[in-house]
């Protein structure tokens, strides 16, 4: 019961960063977009800047940085799920 809690949490949080990395390819204007962009920044902004300090952009544009979050996420979850 506990490791599908668990399981569902990551995973929420995993789709979460994923919607706001591709919202930030993206221009928004005023709006409800950018709103929505902004509450997503404030939930995976503190998170992900544990990463960007350690991995610089490849190129100076492209940051790998939420590829790497979400894989230490997902391998975090699974390592809590295999000790409980």
């Amino acid at each position: 019961m506990i490791s599908g809690i668990v399981i569902a949490l990551v995973n929420t949080y995993s789709m979460i960063i994923f919607v706001y990395v591709l919202m930030s390819w993206f221009p928004f204007g005023e709006g409800v977009l950018r709103d929505i962009y902004r509450a997503l920044g404030t939930i995976c902004d503190p998170y992900l800047d544990l990463f960007r300090r350690f991995i610089p952009p490849i190129g100076g544009m492209v940051d790998i940085s939420p590829i790497v979050a979400l894989l230490v996420l997902q391998f975090g979850g699974r390592l809590i799920v295999a000790i409980l």
